[in-house]
């Protein structure tokens, strides 16, 4: 067992020697140093703050991670990093979220920025060069965003992706190669893949149909046709629709002198053929499959070998509104290892079941207390209901012996 950690401790050494970590955030001590709180929003009395904590139901109590705190509020904070560039190299992106709230509809995301940026100004108009991450509201909206900026607009996938929405931790990366092709990762396993020549309105079509393109006039789409060799059966037309069943057989009691010549009943003769004949159907030996418009090359298109290069990166930044507050961010990885990334996941989830079991125990306790609070809302309901029934009986009570005062007293007159 000593020999295999040894093993696995050289060949992470050995991977790390090559790899490059731009930038990477555990929340640990020394935390507050890198990241600077935006004022965005604050002089409206809408900005929320962040918690440094584990939550309430941690794997590990220790790891903590920025929790944001007060409903319906703005959070922004971001962190500057040493600028760098992903030219001539792959880019992983990754973090961790949980939504220990019932989020109702919010953000989970965050930006990598490039340029200046004004810190204590960093919001929701601040131009960003890629966001990635969760954006929930209501049942509906499951969304996860991936947005690349090129020459300064904005470009959101066009796939529908959904993301996790349950109380547990929940990793997040985002892996862009040289040529344009990426991979998406939900806890370390790939949830989608593609390319940026199609998956965003970036570039023109490499390649669009020829509109005006004519199925040639040869072209022989029919797959079955009739056999020409199939001839048609002599005495065809006159096949009967029914014949005497050859099963019948004249009944023991019949008299042909009182009952007349027995004649076997009708039956449908397996031999007809309704409708006028027809040959049959063969496979067509010409056939060339559905004639389909053709793909030609796109005129319109010019390609960009750079198109999977961003802005320089100079910051990483959290940015989000959210209805009910309670996500907390961690484990934020900026690099070019994507064996790397997935190793970090390992070592976080090694407390998954320790969380799994915590959420449990916690849900537990939230459940017992919300059934308390219904049985006391039970128990004040009846007691009101007790109450009104007094009050009901004392009123009828009233009104009779009113009524029965006043009829004595006509008596009496």
């Amino acid at each position: 067992m000593d020999c295999l950690v040894v093993v696995l401790l050289l060949f992470t050494l050995v991977t790390c020697s090559v790899c490059e970590t731009f930038f990477e955030e555990r929340f640990d001590d020394g935390w507050r140093n890198k990241w600077v709180k935006s004022e965005w929003k604050s002089s409206e009395g809408k900005a929320g703050k962040f918690k440094h904590t584990a939550g309430n139901w941690p794997g590990d109590p220790d790891d903590r991670g920025l929790q944001t705190t007060s409903d319906a509020k703005h959070f922004a904070l971001s962190a500057k990093i040493p600028e760098f560039s992903n030219k001539n190299t792959t880019l992983v992106v990754q973090y961790s979220i949980k939504f220990e709230q019932d989020i109702e509809c919010g953000g989970g995301y965050i930006k990598l920025l490039s340029g200046y940026v004004n810190q204590k100004k960093f919001g929701g108009d601040t131009p960003y060069s890629f966001m990635f991450g969760p954006d929930i509201c209501g049942t509906q909206t499951k969304k996860l965003h991936v947005i690349l900026s090129y020459q300064g607009q904005n470009y959101p996938i066009k796939k529908e992706l959904e993301c996790e929405t349950d109380k547990l931790t929940h990793f997040y990366t985002f892996i862009l190669r040289l040529d344009a092709s990426y991979s998406i990762w939900i806890d370390g396993r790939e949830r989608d893949s593609g390319s940026m020549y199609t998956d965003w309105d970036i570039l023109p079509p490499r390649k669009i149909k020829a509109v005006n393109a004519k199925k040639p006039t040869d072209w022989d789409d029919r797959e079955y046709i009739e056999d020409p060799n199939d001839v048609k059966p002599e005495g065809y037309d006159s096949i009967p629709r029914e014949i005497p069943d050859p099963k019948a057989k004249k009944p023991i009691y019949w008299d042909d002198e009182d009952d007349g010549m027995w004649k076997a009943p009708k039956v449908p003769n397996p031999a007809y053929r309704p409708g006028a004949w027809k040959r049959k159907k063969i496979k067509n030996p010409n056939y060339k499959g559905k004639w389909k418009i053709p793909w030609i090359d796109n005129p319109e298109f010019e390609d960009d070998p750079d198109l999977y290069v961003l802005k320089p990166i100079k910051y990483v930044g959290i940015e989000v509104w959210q209805v009910k507050a309670g996500s907390i961010f961690d484990n934020i990885l900026i690099g070019d290892d994507p064996d790397y990334a997935k190793q970090v996941i390992q070592e976080v989830f090694s407390h998954r079941e320790a969380e799994k079991e915590a959420f449990e125990e916690a849900e537990k306790v939230r459940k017992a207390k919300e059934e308390e609070k219904a049985q006391r809302s039970r128990e004040e309901g009846e007691r009101r209901r007790r109450e009104r029934g007094r009050d009901r009986h004392r009123d009828r009570y009233k009104r009779r012996y009113h009524h029965d005062y006043m009829y004595d007293d006509h008596d009496e007159l």
